[in-house]
C-alpha cells in the first residue's frame, strides 16, 4: 500500500481515500474533479483585509510621489523644484527608516494568501453518484490532496 497524502482529517492511499472518518475505496472511484465553491463571509473578509493591507503598505510612497509631482507642476520655474526634490528625498528616507516595520504587515499579507480567499471543492464519482469529498480555503493543502487522489485513481485505473 502506498500513502500519497496524510494529515489529521484526510488520508489518501493506493487502496482508499479517508476523509473525516468516511472511507472511499479507490476501486469504486470513477472520476475526480475540482471546482470553485461559493465564497463565505470569512473569505470575503480576508479579501477586504488584504486590500486594506496593500493600501496601508503603499500609502507613504504614493503620497510622496503625488506631493513631489504637484510641487513640480505648481513651480513657476526650475529653481523652485528644490522643494519637490526635498519631498521626494524625505519620502525615500522615510521609506528606508520604516522598511523594518513593514515586515509585520507584509507577514500578515503573506498569511492572508496562505489562508486563501477562494473555496475549493474536491468531487468524486463514487458508486455512480457525485460526492463532495473536501471543501477548504487552504489552496496548498487542497492541491496536495487533489493530486494525491488523482494519482491513486490513475494508478488503480491505468488508461
Amino acid at each position: 500500500m502506498t500513502v500519497y497524502f496524510r494529515d489529521q482529517s484526510v488520508q489518501v492511499t493506493s487502496d482508499a481515500v479517508r476523509v473525516d472518518g468516511t472511507t472511499y475505496p479507490v476501486a469504486a472511484l470513477q472520476m475526480v474533479w475540482h471546482r470553485r465553491g461559493p465564497g463565505t463571509t470569512r473569505t470575503m473578509s480576508r479579501r477586504f483585509g488584504r486590500g486594506v493591507l496593500i493600501l496601508v503598505i503603499s500609502i507613504l510612497p504614493l503620497a510622496a510621489i503625488v506631493c513631489a509631482i504637484s510641487l513640480v507642476y505648481s513651480a513657476t520655474d526650475r529653481s523652485a523644484w528644490g522643494l519637490a526634490i526635498v519631498v521626494l528625498a524625505a519620502g525615500l528616507v522615510g521609506a528606508l527608516v520604516l522598511a523594518p516595520f513593514a515586515e509585520i504587515p507584509l507577514g500578515w499579507l503573506d498569511r492572508s494568501y496562505d489562508r486563501g480567499t477562494v473555496v475549493s471543492e474536491l468531487w468524486v464519482r463514487y458508486a455512480g453518484e457525485d460526492r463532495l469529498l473536501l471543501r477548504t480555503t487552504n489552496t496548498l493543502r487542497f492541491g496536495q490532496i487533489y493530486r494525491a487522489v488523482q494519482r491513486a485513481v490513475e494508478q488503480h485505473h491505468p488508461r
